[in-house]
């Protein structure tokens, strides 16, 4: 006798079908996994007896052989306890009713009990796209399946109460995705009205929120670095669907939505510099799974103190942020992950902090400063469009009682800027000005006769390479859009041109 239930696997950031099928022959009583399982879906068949066992759930004494298809795929975690549970309950008569249109993940306590796993959004979506009209998930994942339309999800205590559900003896309710109504009231909410002084810095984090480039900011201990980088989400447009769903199952693959639903806000990713590449780009020794690169698509990647990361772990950034996804390679199983994002970096002028500094004296010496800023290597440093210098922030400033402006109107100039650059890309794959390549950067970036003498100038006086070149033409172009020129003029090269100058300052000597 041979029964079939359906699965799910992720590759990627995608879900694939597998199928569970199972066979009981005559023979002694045993248990054979096949279909290329992992460590962890080997032990499947231990926790799925004892489930059965505890459960008081006889099962069929025979040969028992379950083939995981397709066999030429790696199957990992412990997805699969489920379904190889509901083909057991078929084969050994306990559950009645054809289960062909539905779909089963999940992992199993030695109770019985359902417990959750990471990658159901993905599968969910995969599940309604292979036609089903069902799918059982653990109940920690529930509000996470429920986003994906035009499938039913249900949810079970324990494998007794889904084989009630499966024969009609007990009626389940399908999971509703949640509403926002939690109450912000009493929650600190971050916003730039808050932060004192650095009109230039927030000017720069502005023009870069607006073309989505990246900035590095360089400045003393409690200039206000840290701060300003939190509020920028706060500025960036409203995510789409699409985006809200590309970034949930990236998060719901690495398990760290804790139950929640769909990720409505954009994300922060701030880790310690103690990362490792691997943490920082993906992979790992058990299967792979997505880096911080990966977690801030669609955000903010914020990188603190950024000489104190190991320069290894930094340079695993130099391709994903020119191309916008990461590919990793391990044991001949390649994935590969999306990572769109701002990337925000900070540090000081020098390992004490004061350099340049009017207030205290630097106490590093040359060749200190040197080596400090030689951590973080010329092709990195060359990917920031932005540069910008926060100075100490005065008495004066702190102490002022004028109103500093909103993210929310910061945010309406950014829109407005985004607007303009979806029209202008909308028959392309970029979709900001950071991502303008070399056949587009003549067409859009239109420069008058006097910007031109103005950049001309600045190439020859400063000595810009020919990418700072380019850099300085995209950047520009987003300032135009803030403004809503067609043509870049002088003043916006010459904004521009400034974001360049401390590259030269703290690096050149």
């Amino acid at each position: 006798m041979v029964v079939k239930t359906v699965s799910f696997g992720i590759n990627g950031i995608d879900g694939y079908l597998v199928e569970v099928e199972a066979s009981s022959t005559r023979g002694m009583p045993k248990f054979d996994l096949v279909g290329l399982p992992d460590a962890s879906v080997k032990e499947s068949k231990d926790r799925v007896m004892s489930a059965m066992k505890n459960c008081d759930l006889q099962v069929c004494s025979s040969h028992l052989t379950f083939n995981l298809a397709p066999a030429d795929i790696r199957k990992e975690g412990a997805i699969y306890d489920l379904p190889i549970t509901v083909c057991l309950m078929l084969l050994s008569g306990h559950i009645k009713k054809d289960t062909g249109d539905c779909g089963f993940i999940g992992e199993l306590s030695l109770s019985g009990e359902l417990r959750g796993i990471k990658g159901v959004l993905p599968m969910v979506i995969k599940a309604r796209e292979a036609g089903l009209k069902r799918i059982v998930v653990p109940p920690q994942n529930a509000m996470e399946a429920a986003v994906v339309d035009g499938i039913d999800v249900y949810t079970a205590r324990d494998i007794l109460e889904l084989k009630q559900f499966l024969n009609g003896k007990k009626a389940l309710l399908p999971v509703k995705p949640e509403t926002e109504s939690e109450s912000e009231a009493g929650r600190f909410i971050p916003d730039f009205s808050q932060v004192k002084g650095q009109v230039q810095a927030k000017r720069a984090l502005e023009i870069a929120a607006a073309g989505s480039h990246n900035i590095l900011m360089i400045g003393p201990p409690g200039s206000g670095k840290s701060m300003l980088a939190k509020r920028v989400p706060t500025i960036l447009p409203d995510m789409s669907f699409d985006e809200m769903i590309e970034t949930t199952k990236i998060h719901s693959i690495a398990g760290v939505l804790h139950g929640g639903g769909l990720i409505t806000t954009r994300p922060f990713r701030s880790p310690h510099h103690s990362v490792t590449a691997v943490g920082l780009g993906g992979g790992g020794t058990q299967g792979i799974h997505p880096g911080e690169v990966s977690l801030a698509h669609h955000g903010v990647l914020f990188l603190d103190e950024l000489p104190e990361f190991s320069r290894s772990t930094l340079e695993v950034l130099r391709q994903p942020i020119e191309d916008g996804k990461i590919t990793i390679t391990r044991s001949g199983q390649t994935c590969t992950y999306p990572c769109s994002m701002m990337v925000i970096a900070a540090m000081n002028p020098c390992p004490c902090g004061y350099f340049g500094d009017d207030t205290h004296r630097c106490t590093c010496s040359p060749q200190k400063i040197r080596r400090y800023l030689n951590r973080v290597s010329g092709p990195l440093l060359d990917r920031f469009d932005i540069h910008v210098e926060l100075p100490r922030v005065k008495f004066e400033e702190l102490r002022s009682d004028v109103s500093a402006e909103s993210s929310q109107e910061i945010k309406k100039r950014v829109n407005a800027a985004r607007e303009i650059q979806r029209e202008r890309f909308k028959n392309s794959d970029t979709l900001s000005n950071s991502g303008i390549n070399a056949a587009q950067l003549q067409k859009f970036c239109v420069i008058d006769k006097e910007a031109e003498d103005m950049l001309r100038l600045s190439f020859e006086k400063l000595g810009m390479t020919a990418r700072a070149y380019d850099r300085v033409l995209k950047v520009s172009r987003t300032i135009a859009d803030l403004e809503q020129c067609e043509v870049i003029e002088s003043k916006h090269v010459l904004e521009a041109v400034q974001y360049r100058s401390l590259d030269r300052k703290y690096w050149e000597n």
